[in-house]
């Protein structure tokens, strides 16, 4: 593969991982400003009918008892968890697509944190998501990679 695509692969997968940084600020922002009445209200309105036809709907049934569960201390930590996330990347998502050469590093370190987060994640929840999640971010961190080293072949040296 020539390296003109690779920097399209790598200029995509920052652009994919940028907007995935908005969608979590966002989601963050919205979950600290709604309550968890209103979450438990959301799900009841959507499991309800569902219910109603199959009382041991998968999908409604665990919706429905996660949205019973979500404690507000929950909220406030998937909130900031969103948020805080979510702003990283946007930051590192801005420096790599500006060519700043501190983001290359502090986007390797950041997404193996990611990575090892998100592994430990999956050992609790063992959801999908969270493997395809780090499966992504291991290609991203590949391709940060190769475009480390290529911009920093193209610096003059200092004298």
């Amino acid at each position: 593969m020539n390296e003109r695509r690779i920097h399209q692969f790598f200029e995509i997968s920052v652009l994919l991982k940028g907007a995935h940084a908005l969608i979590e600020c966002i989601g963050g922002i919205i979950l600290a400003l709604v309550s968890t009445e209103s979450i438990l209200q959301l799900a009841n309105r959507i499991t309800q009918p569902e219910l109603l036809n199959d009382p041991n709907d998968f999908i409604a049934t665990h919706l429905l008892a996660w949205a019973q569960d979500f404690s507000v201390g929950t909220k406030n930590f998937y909130a900031y968890y969103l948020l805080s996330h979510g702003l990283v990347k946007v930051l590192l998502v801005i420096g790599l697509l500006r060519g700043k050469m501190w983001a290359y590093p502090a986007s390797l370190v950041a997404l193996a944190l990611f990575i090892a987060y998100q592994l430990y994640r999956f050992t609790d929840t063992h959801g999908i998501g969270l493997i395809i999640l780090t499966v992504f971010d291991a290609v991203v961190m590949l391709l940060i990679w190769h475009e480390y080293r290529i911009v920093r072949q193209h610096i003059p040296a200092k004298r």
